[in-house]
């Protein structure tokens, strides 16, 4: 009897046991180039993954990820704001009472308004920001002076970084007022040795007069997607490539496809960078949505320098929270 009484209790252990790791309760987000937006004191996190639109995940925490239900989930939903397909790299800004988000749908970008960072994002006339050729990465910065500047990325012969000037009301760019940034010309930018190289997902910040162009380089499929910067006295440029680039990459975090992500500063005021990678190192999609701790530490000559923690590097869960 003692025996088939141990029988069924291994079966019941071993039952629950296989219930549990089948079913975990978090799970890793698949959002590919995301952003982290922190408004009165809860995380808002959106990215690539939809061609109906852009989801939105909260948390308080940083750590356990909800969707919420409103829109099914959708901060922006075709239909609401322009574009059919290819939604891809939002950037959620607030200016005022207003939050902005500016994304790439159809090759294009658009820039479309909503109360809530929850959404819905909308237009009232569904149109594209002026531009000529396929335009897709934006990232808008607004500098000391209240000039808007809007960076984004033209397939033009490679996928260079150009920025505009923006109107005070997001609603178009300044004609004329385009210019290059940068392009892939270092051999770590261009490790397959492309005939179009590919340096996207722009993000800028500015620390003490400086400003900070952070990006992506090589095409995202590659294992060797990785994170850089340039650093210039003016935010149109002309930009000097760090020499110590990439600072974010496989060799660095042991995982392909590191890149295309943006900069927020947390709850505690700390610098970090949220990004993606390849699915694992087998795989490229649906890409992992993670976070690392970033900050600018003076070199030898006293010059801020960014840094980042890999020991920090975590992928972001979905759960309750």
């Amino acid at each position: 009897m003692k025996y088939i009484f141990a029988f069924f209790l291994c079966f019941f252990i071993f039952s629950i046991g296989k219930n549990v790791f089948a079913k975990p309760l978090n799970d890793t987000l698949y959002l590919a180039d995301p952003t982290i937006f922190l408004d009165k004191g809860r995380y808002y996190l959106y990215g690539t993954s939809s061609d109906q639109g852009f989801l939105v995940y909260v948390s308080k925490n940083l750590k356990t990820w909800s969707k919420k239900s409103e829109n099914n989930g959708f901060a922006l939903k075709k239909g609401d704001a322009f574009g059919s397909k290819g939604f891809w790299a939002p950037q959620v800004f607030k200016r005022g009472n207003t939050y902005y988000m500016a994304y790439t749908a159809d090759e294009q970008i658009a820039i479309a308004q909503s109360k809530s960072p929850l959404g819905p994002f909308k237009q009232e006339t569904l149109k594209a920001i002026s531009g000529t050729g396929k335009q897709i990465d934006p990232f808008v910065f607004t500098d000391a002076d209240g000039k808007n500047y809007l960076y984004l990325v033209k397939l033009d012969n490679g996928n260079r970084i150009y920025v505009s000037e923006l109107k005070a009301d997001f609603s178009n760019v300044i004609p004329n007022t385009a210019k290059e940034c940068l392009s892939g010309t270092e051999f770590w930018e261009n490790t397959s040795k492309t005939d179009w190289p590919v340096t996207e997902g722009p993000t800028v910040l500015k620390r003490k007069n400086l400003y900070y162009l952070f990006y992506s380089a090589n095409d995202f499929r590659n294992p060797d997607y990785a994170v850089g910067y340039a650093t210039s006295s003016s935010p149109t440029g002309p930009w000097k490539k760090y020499v110590a680039n990439p600072i974010i990459n496989r060799k660095l975090l042991k995982f392909n496809g590191t890149g295309h992500g943006d900069f927020f500063t947390d709850k505690n005021g700390d610098l970090q960078y949220v990004f993606h990678t390849h699915h694992n190192n087998q795989k490229v999609s649906p890409r992992a949505t993670a976070i690392i701790k970033a900050a600018f530490v003076k070199d030898k000559n006293g010059t801020d320098q960014m840094q980042v923690d890999p020991k920090s590097f975590r992928f972001l869960m979905q759960g309750a929270n």
